[in-house]
């Protein structure tokens, strides 16, 4: 069946105490709107976003990332609330799916169910052990009767645990008449999308409950939320790629962000981060390490290695307190103590301790190129812009600031010099 989706992303989310609007918080590297319309764009071609506060920069970032979704500014001022953010909307579909952009959670399976049947409307519930300070869904022979807002409950009505989760199919048609009807005669002075299900029952519709599970349908409303969906989503990270292939150490000590993949067999250790559209390809990456945005392949970082943005690494051995940005290395080794930045550096090559690409003079950013069969020694810079030929040998505490020609020694250092019995002098005899 053809469905239409309506994603209402409006609110201002005062409650997340943040100048950012609440639907671009991120959980696992993506806002959580943007979750939301992944999950939409398994089902639908036809999908509206609604939007009020900070709409333009709401609508710039979604235009980066995705095409042909369509936007609705709601007239908030008129017409508050959801049933509000409705008001304007056409849909092109027999069936329109309306969700909140606050949900992050939720899977295209559940997704389905909600859209399956024939029912006028399809309402999602949830059965909670503590209903407390929810509305009640009230449900005769299989189908929703009415929705009772706990202060209007009777007492058998309180003993309900069946609570509305917010999200509707909705037959189209049925849809467009009903919205228009919407009335505002309440103590908020709102416009409610719950009422079209008054409407439906009082017609002789059939308003059919589908039970959701409560940790996809959970809405993200303040920073407390957003960390509970946080672990809730790393959890769901996790276990598919641990069930595809991956090694994880303790994985609730790993972060790995829904955008990165992973091919062959990879092994992640206890502490690791893996961020942005990060690849990586028979990768053993190490305690407390982390990747950022880079591609790693049949190669090893860490403990306590850091791999910026812009970085390939192939062959390559990264050891403790290294860290590379926006270089390429393939069949490299660089043990420890490292900073490698706008570099290439070719196979065989050395890179020992205490060694810096000096790639920035306060302006610019300056590359370093460095060939095959390499040594550079410890504590050596190497003053970019700088290019060093293969087979090369750098010694320790150099300092190099032009061109190498292939197969030299390169060497500056200051003569050491020794001056005998100065330590009983300067402090006397002890």
């Amino acid at each position: 069946m053809s469905i239409s989706v309506v994603i209402l992303a409006a609110g201002q989310g005062t409650r997340m105490k943040s100048a950012k609007p609440k639907v671009l918080h991120e959980i696992s590297g993506k806002p959580m709107l943007f979750h939301a319309i992944d999950a939409a764009q398994e089902l639908s071609d036809d999908i509206t976003v609604v939007l009020y506060h900070q709409a333009e920069r709401i609508e710039t970032m979604i235009e980066e990332h995705y095409e042909n979704i369509r936007f609705h500014l709601q007239d908030a001022q008129q017409y508050p609330g959801t049933g509000g953010a409705m008001k304007g909307i056409t849909t092109k579909h027999e069936r329109t799916l309306i969700l909140n952009g606050d949900m992050p959670l939720i899977t295209k399976a559940s997704l389905e169910a909600l859209t399956s049947g024939k029912a006028d409307i399809n309402m999602s519930v949830i059965e909670l052990e503590d209903p407390s300070g929810y509305g009640r869904v009230i449900i005769e022979n299989g189908e929703v009767r009415e929705i009772v807002e706990q202060k209007d409950c009777t007492p058998e009505q309180l003993a309900t645990k069946t609570v509305n989760a917010g999200i509707y199919a909705v037959d189209t048609a049925l849809l467009e008449r009903y919205i228009p009807q919407l009335s505002n005669d309440n103590a908020q002075a709102e416009y409610y999308l719950t009422d079209i299900v008054k409407m439906a029952v009082d017609e002789g519709k059939s308003v059919h409950p589908v039970y959701v599970p409560e940790e996809e349908f959970k809405g993200v409303n303040s920073k407390l939320d957003l960390a509970h969906a946080e672990v809730i989503m790393q959890r769901r990270i996790k276990e598919a790629l641990m069930m595809a292939g991956v090694i994880m150490r303790l994985p609730d000590t790993i972060y790995i962000d829904c955008r990165a993949t992973f091919e062959g067999e990879c092994i992640l250790e206890n502490g690791v981060s893996i961020q942005g559209e990060s690849r990586l390809v028979n990768a053993h990456i190490k305690t407390n390490s982390v990747i950022e945005e880079a591609h790693i392949e049949n190669s090893d970082v860490g403990p306590m290695g850091r791999i910026r943005p812009g970085t390939t690494l192939v062959d390559t051995h990264i050891g403790n307190f290294v860290e590379v940005k926006k270089s390429t290395l393939t069949g490299v080794k660089a043990g420890h103590l490292a900073y490698i930045g706008d570099a290439t550096i070719d196979e065989g090559s050395n890179i020992g301790a205490g060694v810096i690409t000096c790639n920035y003079d306060g302006k610019n950013k300056f590359q370093t190129k460095i060939g095959k069969n390499v040594f550079v020694g410890s504590d050596t810079q190497l003053v970019a812009p700088v290019s060093i030929e293969d087979d090369v040998i750098i010694a320790a505490g150099t300092t190099v600031n032009k061109d190498v020609e292939k197969g030299v020694l390169v060497i500056s250092r200051i003569p050491m010099r020794t001056v005998k019995n100065f330590f009983y002098k300067f402090f006397g005899d002890t």
